[in-house]
């Protein structure tokens, strides 16, 4: 059975110490789903939301919130990213949102990643409240996480 990094021995919750691990480029892919009603996706289409720009905020709202992951998430370090990249786009049912984090550092970035897809879901989803009242958040999830001694 795998060992949690992230509690010490009496089973209590514990920052890791990663100050030995060398620096590494590292990426990590995220993505989530909003289930819209036809009306709301295609208010979001034509950009006909009475709030504003959904897809544009949504994408903003996900790049903040990555960049402020580890004042979200208790055990994340602060990572200084090179990269955060959200997009946001309507598809059948709904709107997927992507996330792709980089940075060069001792540890990864997925809750990064993480992170800024669920803030721009959350953001759709307060932006449609008024149109849909049946919007659900699912299938968020990491796809990918990668480190390299190279560039990504």
């Amino acid at each position: 059975m795998a060992k949690l990094t992230h509690v010490d021995a009496e089973g209590r919750a514990r920052m890791v110490d990663v100050g030995a691990k060398r620096p590494q480029h590292r990426a990590a892919r995220a993505e989530g789903f909003i289930r819209l009603s036809p009306a709301a996706a295609a208010l979001v289409r034509g950009n006909a939301v009475k709030k504003g720009d959904v897809l544009t905020v949504a994408e903003v709202a996900g790049i903040q919130a990555g960049k402020k992951t580890s004042e979200l998430i208790p055990l994340c370090h602060p990572l200084a990213l090179t990269k955060l990249d959200v997009k946001a786009e309507v598809e059948a049912g709904g709107v997927r949102v992507t996330s792709l984090a980089k940075c060069i550092g001792p540890t990864g970035v997925e809750m990064e990643a993480l992170t800024a897809v669920c803030a721009a879901l959350l953001s759709v989803y307060d932006m449609c409240k008024a149109a849909d009242k049946g919007m659900v958040i699912e299938s968020v999830r990491l796809i990918e996480k990668v480190k390299s001694d190279e560039a990504l």
